[in-house]
């Protein structure tokens, strides 16, 4: 008894022994392996993540840089603490308005 596919040209192909090592290399790499297909997008997701918080920090630390740079004068002091911690000089008195609705964003 003979097979009656040995002659067509997909048969010999999957009869190869060389197709076998392949397709079993392949599904090792992208599904078992430790550094599986899998296993780099999500590192590359991180990757992405990480660098997006860089360039932010970055940011925030060249307006931090300009900020203290400001603060190096007296005057400019003296708002800040007038702005942010509402401090006021002995002679003065300091009233607070906040309206209901108000669409002052406090920083």
């Amino acid at each position: 008894m003979t097979n009656p596919y040995k002659n067509k040209p997909w048969f010999k192909f999957l009869s190869n022994k060389y197709v076998w090592v392949l397709l079993f290399f392949a599904t090792w790499m992208i599904f078992l392996d430790n550094y599986s297909y899998f296993d780099h997008r999500f590192l590359d997701k991180q990757i992405d993540e990480l660098e997006d918080n860089k360039k932010y920090y970055q940011e925030e630390i060249k307006k931090d840089q300009e900020n203290i740079k400001e603060l190096k004068n007296s005057e400019q002091i003296e708002k800040y603490a007038r702005e942010k911690y509402y401090m006021k000089k002995d002679s003065e008195d300091i009233y607070i308005i906040e309206f209901e609705g108000d669409t002052i964003e406090k920083k």
